[in-house]
């Protein structure tokens, strides 16, 4: 009787505390494909939370889901521990997957390890069209307050959308 507007498929392992990774939609397509129709059947939108893989992409656009959720938890963690090079290589892989994601016909969103400073960053991704980041803010919220932390983060994803790509 009650169907929410919008799922995102997400793979767990038992041991996990977050999500480590994205989906495997090109191996998994065929056990994903029945559970993508049914849900969009119903009438709620599903999206697929995976690597800026053009493998991983392109088949979420044949399985027909209307979103994706890229996950940026590598390049988050490559710029906390300050290896620049490694995440140069990652924003590259994310901005790459989000302009052909858009491309196939796929809204992109992106999320997982995002901070205020990441926001900003990837914010300035024209083809990004949400951002997912309650963990973050959740935890930042415990000292500064839930409102205060919505502001802050509100006021980076502002300056990013200010920001050409290319100075990202």
């Amino acid at each position: 009787a009650t169907r929410p507007h919008a799922e995102c498929l997400v793979p767990e392992r038992r041991e996990e505390l977050t999500t480590e990774g994205g989906l495997d939609v090109a191996g998994q397509h065929n056990v994903l494909k029945p559970f993508v129709a049914k849900l969009g059947d119903a009438g709620i939108r599903v999206s697929l939370f995976i690597a800026a893989d053009p493998r991983q992409i392109e088949m979420a656009a044949k399985l027909q889901a209307p979103v994706i959720e890229i996950h940026t938890g590598a390049w988050c963690d490559a710029v906390v521990d300050g290896h620049a090079a490694k995440a140069e290589a990652e924003w590259q892989r994310i901005a790459a997957g989000a302009r052909l994601a858009k491309q196939a016909g796929l809204e992109v969103h992106a999320g997982h390890g995002l901070d205020y400073a990441t926001a900003e960053t990837i914010a300035a991704l024209p083809e990004i069209s949400e951002l997912n980041i309650g963990y973050f803010m959740i935890g930042e919220a415990l000292f500064v307050g839930l409102g205060e932390t919505v502001r802050q983060m509100r006021a980076a994803m502002d300056r990013g959308r200010k920001t050409p790509e290319s100075a990202a």
